[in-house]
């Protein structure tokens, strides 16, 4: 039983990845980074780990820094041995299903810092909200307004942001047609993004509205119509996260006939050992 690590993509075993594969739910924010390494977008420092037991993969977590770790849903109890397989490596914040984000900080033996706890949405049956405006899918033109919404996203989601420059990923996934932009008087008022379907699965986000635009619904009809988007590329299965600590947020997509079915946390990390 153990751990084993690579920095490099190509010798992610096809097992560990079936392993992901296996639960496209539980596992979506893995499965949807792991597609956009393979795409070319975070190799530096890339970490791929997987957990195997009598020759069976049973676990599988992905670092891309300066993101948080992820974890898959992976077995609670090997969840103190990844711990100290990692201890050595920088690692500023974990996410991924609540009981095994609580058990790797318990066993981290750093300070946690902020928390965030966020809930995983499975749509049901969409719901269309009653708005004026349309729907476009954001297109090279759009690029610089759609990079300054994102950081402006990234900034209020996170009040202790990694450096780094989003341009490259936004760039990239306008090129692949996920960003989705909602008009309203000819200008665009609101944006939401989806992932390429991975074997039927997509996730929404983000999603963003300037703050002078808000409170007018333009986030019900942008994540409306890129659930739509997301089942016209192919996606059977569309899922997306919450910030519990939003309420209008998670009404909102209750609304349009999202689901709630799992629990989810992220925790950064103080430089600071816990104390003994």
């Amino acid at each position: 039983m153990t751990w084993t690590f690579t920095g490099d993509v190509d010798e992610f075993p096809a097992p560990a990845e079936a392993w992901l594969r296996r639960d496209p739910v539980r596992n979506t924010v893995p499965l949807t980074v792991l597609r956009r390494v393979r795409l070319g977008l975070w190799n530096d420092d890339l970490l791929l780990g997987w957990y195997a037991t009598g020759g069976e993969v049973a676990g599988a977590v992905l670092h891309t820094p300066p993101h948080p770790l992820l974890l898959g849903d992976i077995p609670v109890a090997v969840v103190p041995e990844l711990a100290e397989a990692v201890r050595d490596r920088e690692i500023a914040a974990v996410s991924g299903p609540k009981e095994q984000v609580e058990a790797f900080a318990a066993a981290r033996g750093r300070e946690p810092g902020e928390r965030v706890e966020l809930r995983l949405y499975r749509l049901d049956t969409l719901r269309a909200p009653h708005l004026p405006g349309a729907a476009r899918m954001a297109g090279d033109g759009d690029l610089t307004a759609v990079v300054e919404w994102m950081s402006a996203f990234c900034a209020e989601a996170d009040p202790h942001p990694q450096a780094g420059d989003v341009r490259a990923q936004v760039a990239q996934r306008v090129g692949l047609g996920e960003f989705v932009l909602w008009e309203d008087g000819g200008r665009p008022v609101a944006m939401a993004a989806f992932s390429e379907p991975v074997i039927g699965m997509s996730r929404i986000g983000p999603v963003y509205t300037p703050p002078g635009l808000r409170g007018r619904g333009y986030g019900s009809a942008v994540t409306y119509a890129a659930t739509r988007a997301a089942g016209e590329a192919g996606a059977d299965l569309v899922l997306l996260f919450t910030d519990l600590a939003n309420p209008t947020s998670n009404s909102i997509y209750q609304a349009l006939g999202y689901r709630p079915i799992a629990d989810y946390a992220a925790i950064t990390f103080t430089t600071a050992a816990a104390p003994a």
